[in-house]
């Protein structure tokens, strides 16, 4: 049991000062004024840092020089965690792009084994594909891109325990498939489509509830008689949607507008790959067998495809404040809270309150991380 001191403490709806976080066995115990803490409690003292609940990706290929699709195990996703840490991500969706059925088989076992001995990082597996639109298909290789059929239904079903996320084209799947994978426990989310509006609405009456790097890869708003996929997805009250603040992947403009119209649903993501946080030394790398070039921090195929990003959360959130003028608040709701309502995981995770499993994040003054803490515990 200690206390967090000398810090500016974010909880997730207000800032306090003169305050101090209480951890015990792992979560918080008590927030308060620093005055009333028992003189014999050990502290830790921030020295004025900022302190925020931890933030939460849901969409990461892969970071240090590593990807999930090119090694689908224990190995990578600790490189992703202890990757992910430096940015101040202290949980994650590991993301398996269009992949075999075997693979999607490993990648369930592997992930299922991770989560059983490292609590509150890895929150589940998402897995961005193979039943998407070939028009719509980015990055994703073609050859793989299929029907669900009956046993893979079957079987995702039987693991909703560790399948988090699932990214679909609506169009290409039948809605009571969605129905059950939802009922399952999975959270659908539409993206790689080349859905109509209806096509869209009609998946999200089935049980959609997030859009997949909102505005890639899905049909835009074409003019005020076609508003596609993302007229949809602004159109439902209630679907949850991710974004890349990296300035490559969305305007900053539509960042805005989204911001505007989604509100607390809008979560900040990444989806990083093997760039993101390897350093200037990897100027290439393996995706799916397609090789990606990482230039000026973009990640491109030989035809100029975007290949996932080389972002970081941090640098997401201060692209949030510094490029799209969003309140500081705002932009750590993004990348915490927010993402931690859209998966179920509130709970638990995504702000500083008692009860809560302490993730937390250390910030100093530039917005660079300082450190983290993942169960209660400091990371360095």
């Amino acid at each position: 049991m200690f206390a967090l001191t000398d810090c500016q403490i974010f909880t997730g709806e207000q800032w306090l000062l003169d305050h101090a976080v209480v951890i015990d066995h792992g979560r918080i115990s008590a927030v308060i004024p620093r005055g009333s803490l028992a003189p014999e409690l050990p502290s830790h003292d921030l020295n004025g840092a900022l302190l925020s609940a931890g933030f939460i990706d849901l969409q990461l290929n892969g970071c240090g020089g590593v990807m999930f699709n090119g090694d689908i195990s224990e190995a990578t996703l600790a490189t992703m965690q202890r990757t992910s840490l430096a940015s101040g991500t202290t949980s994650f969706l590991p993301t398996l792009i269009t992949s075999p059925d075997a693979d999607m088989r490993q990648a369930v076992a592997v992930t299922h084994a991770y989560m059983a001995k490292h609590a509150n990082q890895v929150l589940g597996l998402h897995l961005e594909g193979p039943y998407t639109n070939l028009k719509r298909k980015g990055i994703h290789p073609a050859r793989q891109i299929r029907p669900l059929d009956e046993p893979m239904l079957d079987f995702l079903c039987r693991h909703g325990d560790v399948i988090a996320k699932m990214t679909l084209a609506p169009e290409c799947n039948q809605p009571e498939h969605i129905a059950r994978l939802k009922a399952a426990g999975i959270m659908v989310a539409l993206g790689h489509t080349a859905a109509s509006y209806d096509e869209a609405m009609q998946g999200i009456a089935a049980g959609i509830g997030f859009a997949t790097h909102l505005y890639n890869a899905m049909t835009p708003t074409g003019n005020g008689r076609e508003p596609g996929v993302v007229g949809a997805v602004y159109d439902s009250p209630d679907i949850y949607a991710g974004i890349i603040v990296d300035g490559v992947h969305v305007h900053d403009a539509n960042v805005r507008l989204a911001h505007k119209v989604l509100g607390s649903r809008l979560c900040l993501v990444t989806d990083a790959t093997a760039a993101a946080g390897a350093g200037p030394e990897l100027t290439q790398f393996d995706f799916c067998g397609t090789r990606v070039l990482v230039r000026d921090g973009q990640c491109l195929d030989e035809h100029g495809t975007l290949g996932g990003s080389s972002l970081t959360m941090v640098a997401g959130v201060r692209n949030l404040v510094e490029r799209i003028g969003l309140p500081l608040a705002e932009a750590l709701r993004m990348a915490s809270l927010y993402p931690a309502r859209a998966m179920g995981k509130d709970q638990d995770l995504g702000s500083i309150s008692v009860g809560k499993v302490a993730n937390l994040v250390v910030l100093n003054e530039d917005l660079s991380v300082k450190n983290t803490l993942v169960n209660g515990q400091f990371t360095e």
